[in-house]
């Protein structure tokens, strides 16, 4: 991966608390997976962004790259990679998510 692009990564993470790269956007995920992944969020009622990484291919496989992780959708949470869908359900499931997205809120 190309420095400027790392950069970039790097920036719109530190930007957002709660950040997620996902296929379409809150209003209209394009995958299973990003759905599952807004679902779950919007459950909390809290503010989030989303990186729609259809509309840029660079972000699509920089994130790849940069995360180490395979697939779409990715959640950070306070500039730290969480996981995809599965870690997120996971984590609602036993609710340790409710106890990161609180530290996040109130940091």
């Amino acid at each position: 991966m190309n420095l400027q692009l790392e950069r970039k990564i790097c920036k719109l993470i530190s930007e957002h608390n709660i950040l997620v790269f996902m296929k379409g956007n809150k209003l209209m995920p394009m995958c299973g997976f990003s759905n599952t992944v807004i679902q779950i969020l919007n459950r909390f009622s809290i503010d989030y962004h989303t990186i729609n990484v259809l509309e840029d291919e660079e972000i699509r496989q920089g994130i790849k790259i940069y995360s180490k992780w395979p697939t779409i959708p990715q959640i950070y949470i306070n500039g730290e990679f969480i996981g995809g869908s599965d870690i997120l359900l996971d984590l609602y499931g036993t609710s340790k998510l409710q106890e990161i997205l609180e530290k996040a809120i109130n940091s």
